[in-house]
């Protein structure tokens, strides 16, 4: 799936591989030349005959415009594919699967969110007040160390089948900002 060659002519003068797939003679305005080059345009192009059709194709590509030809050929390219690996529903279980896995890390990260604000941030101890009544100028030394034992982490680091089930129960003021129960 290249655009090595010139529009309506086969790289090198050999067939293109969708002609080289079908055993037929590349013309020079073959509609598949600039998309399905000699080499591994044929294994491309074998996937799309068996789900699609060369006719089919063809005339689908003929009523997109030129500049988003190339565009088309990869999204026919995606979809037999997929079609091949999941006949029912092709690309679309694909979809559905990202889809499923971003509303997975928006629970997440709203539980990380939730339990970072959570966590009190330590307060600097105060400053000493010397005999003079102001105190003294403060050096990178009078800054407070922040040791990683002070923090526990662990349950940020749950596995997330224990803080799956805590985000499944609804939660009090879910109906007022119009969140499905659905939803979680």
């Amino acid at each position: 799936m290249s655009s090595s060659g010139s529009p309506g002519s086969s790289c090198g003068g050999g067939p293109c591989g969708a002609c080289k797939f079908l055993r037929r003679k590349c013309v020079a305005g073959c509609i598949f030349a600039p998309y399905f080059d000699s080499e591994q345009g044929a294994a491309h192009f074998a996937a799309v005959h068996k789900v699609f059709g060369a006719s089919n194709v063809s005339k689908l590509l003929q009523h997109v415009p030129e500049h988003k030809r190339a565009d088309a050929v990869v999204s026919i390219c995606f979809e037999a594919q997929a079609r091949l690996r999941d006949p029912i529903y092709g690309c679309v279980s694909h979809i559905v699967s990202l889809q499923q896995q971003v509303v997975s890390l928006q629970t997440e990260l709203s539980y990380v969110q939730a339990h970072l604000a959570t966590l009190e941030l330590p307060q600097p101890p105060p400053a000493p007040v010397t005999s003079s009544g102001s105190p003294p100028p403060l050096s990178i030394s009078d800054l407070p160390t922040i040791t990683p034992s002070l923090y526990e982490l662990s349950p940020i680091f749950e596995p997330m089948s224990s803080t799956w089930t805590m985000q499944q129960q609804p939660r009090p003021f879910d109906h007022l900002f119009g969140v499905p129960s659905s939803f979680f």
